[in-house]
């Protein structure tokens, strides 16, 4: 993340720069054909080696660079090509509303009060109530704690998706695009990037 200045007013703007592209069209989905409509795009070049040879015949058909990351999204193709490349400011613009969905951190096996936003027991009077989560289950009936009881356990490390997010730059020179507010991974992980429908 960073800021920029807006060139309307000059107010600051807390900024996530994303590289997002170039991409290459690397499969077209088609309803008759597949049952859905997509288009599979792969993005981030990388050597031969780390490539298995399933992959690499499939990008070579394609006519495309060693990429590492294959995605498809949903949606009407259109009339795009195969080995076809894909640049940011084809598909976004300023001031549009997208979702960006990608792998949380990681933050281990945390208890009920960081993960579930439980609150605290009182710490006067010699309670031993601090953090713990308290009373999870019912009496002789039913006598057992249903599926589904919030607990503690492992937190992030998730596909998490983040809407409502407003691009307020499209560097086409650079592939690069500035959204309004954070993303969900760390730095130099892979999201993926779409429009939101409204």
């Amino acid at each position: 993340m960073t800021q920029v200045f807006s060139p309307e007013d000059g107010r600051v703007e807390r900024v996530t720069v994303i590289e997002a592209g170039p991409c290459f069209v690397t499969g077209i989905r088609r309803a008759d054909r597949d049952g859905y409509d997509a288009l599979q795009l792969a993005f981030g070049e990388t050597s031969v080696k780390r490539l298995g040879k399933p992959r690499l015949g499939h990008l070579k058909k394609a006519s495309v660079g060693n990429l590492r990351h294959l995605r498809e999204f949903r949606g009407d193709p259109g009339d795009a090509e195969v080995g076809a490349e894909v640049k940011v400011d084809a598909v976004f613009e300023r001031g549009q509303t997208v979702k960006v969905s990608g792998v949380s951190k990681g933050k281990g096996f945390q208890g009920t009060i960081k993960r579930h936003n439980f609150h605290r027991g009182p710490v006067s009077h010699g309670s031993h109530n601090v953090r713990a989560p308290g009373s999870i289950g019912a009496s002789a009936d039913p006598a057992h704690v249903f599926k589904g009881i919030r607990g503690p356990g492992q937190m992030g490390n998730r596909r998490v998706t983040q809407r409502g997010l407003e691009v307020v730059d499209v560097r086409a020179d650079e592939n690069l695009l500035l959204v309004r507010g954070s993303v969900p991974g760390p730095k130099g992980a892979v999201v993926e990037i779409r429009a939101e429908e409204r």
